[in-house]
């Protein structure tokens, strides 16, 4: 138990808690488009999923096959973001040293040893692609684009200020991946929820960045923070949570949603509102309040109420 702790501290396992009720939101929203393929293409998706249904569930709903699937979704979220966290760690763990910040992190603590962690990602990134192949072909075939995309994302602080948006990029294939999994078949509802997840990931990843500014430039790292200073970050991350919240809202028009999906766009928006109004580019006291209360009180909340509106709205 004592080294299960120690790796679940390595992957800050309580950060799933982003993407994990985005991830069930793309689920729900597949079983629902399977259950009620006659209804309005907006709201049920695309049409057509007969072609593509998942290997593991059809039209007819059969509940140890869905819970199978479910289970799976799970273990591919667990494994991805596992994967993703630990070779993040991995890879930076030389910064990780020199920052005060990040100096007690498992690596440069001395508590886990670096190739420990590096055979962690690899067995990791194997069971994600294992479990995509008992999921669907499609999901198979795109594991790989995943894995490159949540693995890439480390090297990017070292090139580019955008990394905060390849971050977002890789925590937003979660609602897509999951609707696949279900459906075999893209649809625009759950690409709109990925875009939601995008903008939002980006935008809070920037203000987290802003504790490291002065780090980053010394290093010669890049992040919006480092690039652009602490006001101006803080601007642009305020223009990213706007576009998140647009999206959010195009999401419930083109879904057609109804009253409980709109009180969740009220507590998501708001949430997104409270952490601009605690954190100044002067005061980063509440930095971590901002990113994880505030971030996890509106991904686990609105979950919940879209996909109460899914099947009682």
């Amino acid at each position: 138990m004592s080294t299960v702790k120690k790796y679940l501290s390595l992957i800050k396992f309580s950060h799933t808690i982003f993407a994990m009720p985005f991830a069930m939101i793309g689920f729900m929203l597949g079983v629902f488009a399977l259950m009620n393929p006659g209804i309005t293409e907006a709201r049920r998706s695309i049409g057509r999923q007969g072609e593509f249904v998942s290997t593991v569930f059809r039209f007819t709903p059969n509940y140890s096959r869905l819970a199978l699937l479910f289970a799976l979704v799970l273990l591919c979220m667990i494994f991805a973001r596992s994967a993703a966290m630990a070779f993040n760690r991995y890879l930076d763990r030389h910064f990780d040293a020199q920052n005060p910040r990040t100096a007690i992190r498992e690596i440069p603590a001395g508590i886990l040893k670096a190739n420990n962690v590096l055979w962690f990602t690899i067995i990791c990134s194997i069971l994600f692609v294992l479990c995509t192949y008992f999921i669907n072909r499609i999901c198979f075939f795109l594991s790989p684009v995943a894995l490159f995309v949540i693995l890439f994302y480390s090297y990017t602080k070292r090139f580019t200020p955008l990394c905060h948006l390849v971050l977002g990029l890789g925590l937003s294939l979660a609602p897509i991946g999951a609707y696949l999994a279900v459906t075999g078949a893209f649809a625009w509802l759950p690409i709109l929820f990925s875009l939601t997840v995008i903008f939002w990931v980006s935008g809070f990843d920037i203000i987290y960045a802003l504790q490291d500014e002065e780090f980053d430039k010394s290093k010669q790292l890049y992040s919006i923070p480092a690039w652009l200073g602490k006001k101006k970050g803080l601007r642009v991350s305020e223009l990213l949570h706007v576009l998140s919240a647009a999206c959010v809202i195009a999401a419930g028009i083109y879904g057609e949603f109804n009253w409980l999906y709109w009180i969740g766009v009220v507590i998501f928006v708001s949430m997104l509102l409270y952490q601009h109004s605690i954190v100044k580019p002067t005061d980063l006291r509440r930095v971590n309040l901002a990113f994880m209360t505030a971030n996890g009180i509106a991904s686990v909340v609105f979950a919940v109420f879209v996909i109460s509106d899914l099947f009682v709205g």
